[in-house]
């Protein structure tokens, strides 16, 4: 894989997938809130504090934090597209919020000085970045002594099969390849071993790890229009489908994930690794 190549594909794709992830965002924060709660109360950010958000898509995460630093305190929401970090710019203003700074920034080279925060967050983004040891090195470089990173990822596909199945149809039928050991992906840090050895590699002390759980819930057609809206790779695969591919492919997900049907809506369950290093 040529990482430079993925680094602008990814972005692309990022910035398509933000008019989506906008208008489901409640629906998203209902989902996942307990993600980002768990994150901010690791992260634990004290009024005054400087808190640095990455890949913060539509904000969320850095605004809780924010909403603890209070006045004399700040937020730094980053995001290296620039279309999301405009729908977090206009979620932040529809809150009033006066403590957050957006930019748009590539998590692998930040603008900004060393030791010049005193927390930082980040929900599922790491594992998507073409280097994501670059990442956390830098992460390193900007946090202050004793402070604290916490974040999220993804763990493995068996414990993920709302994003596995559909990325393996995909793969069965011949419109996208499988994924590269080692390269960037939702899964690439799936493995707790891979978390602990890129987190000590870029410099943190052994981290505390806990497994966090939560489920989808989909109604009818929701499923299908998560795919589509805000399932990144997935998604710019499926819009280059003809309308009789896309038809089959979703009877196939569907039909894959039918076990899990309760009722009239599908409940999948979802386990990431809660991360928290100093």
């Amino acid at each position: 894989m040529d990482l430079d190549t993925y680094r602008q594909s990814s972005r692309q794709t990022w910035d398509e997938m933000s008019s989506g992830w906008e208008e489901r965002r409640e629906w998203l924060l209902d989902v996942t809130g307990s993600v980002n709660d768990w994150i901010v109360d690791q992260v634990d950010p004290q009024p005054g504090q400087a808190i640095l958000d990455i890949a913060a898509g539509t904000g969320d995460l850095g605004f809780a934090a924010a909403e603890r630093v209070g006045d004399q305190g700040g937020v730094i929401t980053t995001d290296f597209s620039p279309d999301m970090l405009e729908a977090a710019r206009r979620n932040g203003e529809s809150r009033g919020l006066t403590n957050v700074e957006f930019q748009v920034m590539d998590a692998e080279r930040m603008p900004l000085a060393d030791d010049s925060v005193d927390g930082v967050v980040c929900r599922w983004g790491y594992m998507l970045m073409a280097d994501p040891a670059a990442a956390l090195a830098e992460t390193r470089r900007v946090l202050r002594d004793g402070g604290r990173l916490g974040f999220a990822v993804w763990q493995t596909p068996d414990r993920n099969l709302w994003a596995a199945i559909p990325a393996m149809t995909l793969v069965q039928r011949g419109h996208m390849p499988p994924p590269e050991p080692g390269g960037p992906g939702i899964f690439a840090m799936g493995e707790r071993g891979r978390v602990e050895e890129l987190v000590t590699g870029a410099g943190f002390a052994d981290p505390r790890i806990e497994e966090l759980t939560f489920e989808w819930r989909y109604g009818a057609n929701d499923l299908w229009e998560t795919l589509n809206r805000l399932a990144g790779p997935i998604a710019a695969v499926i819009k280059e489908l003809s309308a009789q591919e896309q038809q089959d492919v979703r009877e196939s997900i569907e039909g894959a994930l039918e076990e899990y049907r309760q009722g009239d809506d599908l409940v999948v369950p979802a386990a990431c690794w809660g991360v928290v290093a100093t």
